[in-house]
Formats: C-alpha cells, sequence, structure tokens
C-alpha cells in the first residue's frame, strides 16, 4: 500500500507552550489548525502534527519513546540559533559514521534530531 504522504502526531498535556515551540523556535509552516491538533509541513510531502492528549485519540506520556529526525544540511546553523534560543537539551554535533547530527528537546520532553548524511548518495535517497 503506497501512502500519498505521512502526518507523524505527538500528543501533549498543553499545545500553546508546545506550538510556539515548534512555530517560532524551529520556524515549521502551520499547515492546518484544527483546535484539537495542529499539522505542521515537515516537507514537501511529510507533515507532523501536535495533539491535544486530553482530547485525542492518545492520551500524553509521561516520558517520550520517539525520537523525530529532521534532516537538513546545515546542522551547525541550526545548532546555533537552537543553542542561542536556549532550547533544552541540546547535545554538542556528534560526528558518526553515517551522518552528523544532535540531538534536543522540546518543551514537554520530546527527543529531536537534526542530522545530515555523510554520503551524498545515501542522502539523494530521501529526496
Amino acid at each position: 500500500m503506497a501512502s500519498r504522504y505521512p502526518i507523524t502526531f505527538f500528543y501533549y498535556d498543553d499545545l500553546a507552550p508546545i506550538s510556539q515551540f515548534y512555530e517560532q523556535v524551529l520556524g515549521l509552516e502551520l499547515v492546518l489548525d484544527q483546535g484539537v491538533a495542529r499539522i505542521y509541513r515537515l516537507g514537501e510531502h511529510s507533515y507532523f502534527g501536535i495533539v491535544d492528549g486530553q482530547r485525542g485519540h492518545l492520551k500524553a506520556q509521561p516520558r517520550s519513546a520517539v525520537l523525530l529526525t529532521l534532516v537538513d544540511e546545515d546542522v551547525e546553523g541550526w545548532h546555533q540559533r537552537l543553542q542561542a534560543k536556549g532550547v533544552a537539551g541540546l547535545s554538542p554535533i556528534l560526528r558518526g559514521t553515517y551522518c552528523e547530527h544532535f540531538f534536543f528537546e522540546d518543551p514537554a520532553g520530546y527527543a529531536l534530531e537534526i542530522q545530515r548524511f555523510h554520503n551524498p548518495a545515501v542522502a539523494e535517497l530521501f529526496r
């Protein structure tokens, strides 16, 4: 089954500080505000949503067990911007075998990562 596009949803107790983080700190484009959920564009055909955990299908969890990875060529620029904004849980830039990346947290403690693949052929697989 082929999907037209993915939307990944995270659930929160309070959307106000979370929407501010994704819109003002990360600069994600808000595509749709449904009240109970806000959906953002991550790429040409990929989306991410935040949901009111009191009203949505699932409930907010006390500890995140997921990682949202955003792929971007400007890992250093992202790291500098997030450091300047005092984002929580910001790791140093890590240079691994396959990618350069770093981790951080949103205001509710969900884990996020920004990475760049070393191998251009691998990066091209995801374009």
